[in-house]
């Protein structure tokens, strides 16, 4: 038998399983404030850039518009988000956040901590786990 196909050899699939578990333990925090993990996504980029199109916001959380625009119409129905046609260019949709949008922020701001409790590591082990992501992903561009 060819070890090299053992599922216990591969680098992916404690990756896959991982990235599982890490959104378990993300549910019932965002559950609270009405969210699902993508919307949570979208909500970080908004927070910082308050204003993206439609391309932007798929570029960032690693979306398709076909997978993006139905969540985002989703959160604009929940009054989270506003999407707008740019004058300029009509194929072109702006988002960006409401007033609830942006008191979600403060309500979230304990997430990153919560996260870290709750999955019973510290900030020094995800920063690393989270480099050598970086470093592998980088290395794709």
């Amino acid at each position: 038998m060819n070890t090299s196909l053992s599922l216990e050899n591969q680098v992916c699939f404690p990756i896959y399983a991982l990235a599982k578990e890490i959104v378990q333990h993300y549910r019932p925090f965002l559950d609270a404030l009405g969210i699902t993990y993508p919307q949570y996504l979208v909500l970080m980029v908004l927070w910082k850039e308050r204003e993206q199109t439609v391309g932007q916001l798929g570029d960032r959380v690693f979306l398709d518009s076909g997978t993006l625009t139905p969540l985002l119409k989703r959160m604009e129905q929940k009054g989270m988000v506003e999407r707008r046609r740019n004058p300029a260019d009509e194929r072109v949709v702006n988002i960006s956040l409401t007033p609830k949008g942006l008191a979600l922020e403060e309500q979230a701001s304990d997430i990153p901590q919560k996260l870290m409790e709750s999955m019973q590591v510290t900030e020094e082990e995800v920063v690393a786990l989270k480099n050598s992501i970086m470093k592998i992903l980088n290395k794709q561009k």
